[in-house]
């Protein structure tokens, strides 16, 4: 999963590259520790490019993938970072996409080989690789487990030949399921993708997606509704939207034959049966740090006085070309003091947990008086709900999440409430 990032004006031009000295300089934040750390790698290349997505996806154009130039590029990436993150251990790895599983289980194997040998790993730490039924073949997954992977995640989004097709897909529900039962039979913990208010889907069609995946007992569900993106092809052609209510009664359904089949929701669009929860994503959500290496990567990482974010070039040829010369990265900013509890709660106010007070102070660097107005506004509000030190979003406040994360913006207060 790619973490959801501030708008930005990107050019491919790479950035001049700057020595630690200049990130551990003093500045305005006092961070006493530093967060966790997680190493995200995307593998950009895809069969076919799916209408509604705005990954940062590339159809492939030739019979073979450049397996063996990508690796070499990531690790001239990685080398090049790891000055940046000496001596901190990373917790988790995601290998997301694009269709990671596009590449063949010997060149995971390889870039695997090649983490453990540059990074401190830590023991027992979540690997997880993102797969497609389109490029399932038997046998396959057991190979990425043998080869390191701990956690799959299976992009099935729907069992409905109907839907696969409207979306673009290049499985089928066939396809689907004997991909998921090969993933129950490799892995303990595996993810399914689903999406729900697809065109013209009824109540009806949602329970039956869902009730196949249940039966299918993954032990994490992550469920999204379709959402028309900027710059894709359904936005330029907009399919038919499912209305606000119906969408809403197709959560409430969700939530509903989730929990009965003992996944609890634990983020706005993950639920998982208890100690099936993403490791990666969980540090995402808590504000932790992340270096992303690969083709438009981005990367949040944490400094005594600053906080920082990158971004890598996004076409596959260039970023293997700049990488493979040392210099990959095309933005290098410090995350401004001002956006940084609105940063911070966008993605905590996710989780369902919610968190505790102190967790913004170590994260962030910055006074809890700096989410005060928030906080009563919030409060004041009926969004959040705050018991001594514990931070929750309210039932309400998760109907309305926008609103609520809107409330720390450095400039705006509340808009009109609508449903996530």
């Amino acid at each position: 999963m790619i973490p959801i990032q501030p708008e930005t004006s990107l050019t491919d031009a790479p950035v001049t590259t700057r020595d630690i000295q200049h990130y551990m300089r003093p500045g305005t934040l006092q961070l006493q520790t530093l967060p966790p750390l997680s190493l995200y790698v995307h593998l950009p290349w895809c069969l076919k490019k799916c209408p509604y997505c705005d990954f940062n996806s590339h159809e492939m154009r030739a019979a073979e993938l450049p397996e063996q130039r990508y690796i070499d590029a990531l690790m001239a990436d990685l080398e090049a970072a790891l000055p940046l993150i000496w001596g901190r251990s990373v917790q988790t790895v995601f290998m997301g996409g694009g269709t990671p599983s596009l590449f063949s289980p010997q060149a995971i194997d390889q870039l695997l080989a090649g983490l453990r040998a540059r990074l401190r790993l830590a023991p027992n730490a979540e690997i997880t690789l993102e797969a497609n039924p389109g490029t399932f073949e038997k046998d396959r997954f057991r190979a990425y487990r043998s080869a390191g992977v701990t956690r799959l995640s299976v992009g099935v989004q729907s069992f409905n030949d109907d839907f696969l097709r409207t979306l673009g897909r290049v499985h089928d529900r066939a396809q689907a399921i004997a991909a998921v039962e090969e993933a129950a039979q490799a892995f303990d913990t595996f993810n399914l993708d689903l999406m729900y208010a697809l065109p013209g889907q009824t109540l009806a069609q949602l329970r039956s997606d869902v009730a196949t995946a249940l039966a299918l007992a993954p032990r994490h569900l992550s469920i999204y509704h379709l959402t028309i993106e900027p710059n894709t092809y359904f936005a330029k052609f907009p399919p038919a939207a499912v209305e606000d209510d119906l969408a809403a009664d197709m959560l409430d359904l969700i939530t509903d034959l989730t929990g009965a089949a003992g996944l609890q929701r634990y983020e706005v669009s993950a639920y998982a049966l208890p100690g099936h929860a993403s490791v990666h994503n969980l540090n995402y959500w808590q504000f932790g740090d992340y270096l992303g290496i690969g083709a438009g990567a981005h990367s949040k990482l944490s400094f005594a006085h600053r906080v920082v974010r990158q971004v890598r070039a996004r076409t596959p040829e260039l970023y293997m070309s700049q990488a493979l010369a040392g210099q990959c990265v095309v933005q290098d900013v410090e995350v401004k003091r001002a956006e940084l509890p609105f940063e911070f709660m966008l993605n905590a106010l996710r989780l369902a947990g919610g968190f505790e007070l102190p967790l913004f102070a170590e994260r962030t660097g910055m006074p809890l008086s700096a989410l005060q107005a928030g906080l009563q506004q919030a409060q004041a509000q009926g969004l959040l709900i705050v018991n001594g030190t514990h931070v929750r979003p309210s039932v309400r406040g998760f109907d309305f999440l926008n609103d609520l994360q809107a409330l720390f913006l450095p400039v705006l207060g509340a808009v009109p409430a609508r449903r996530p």
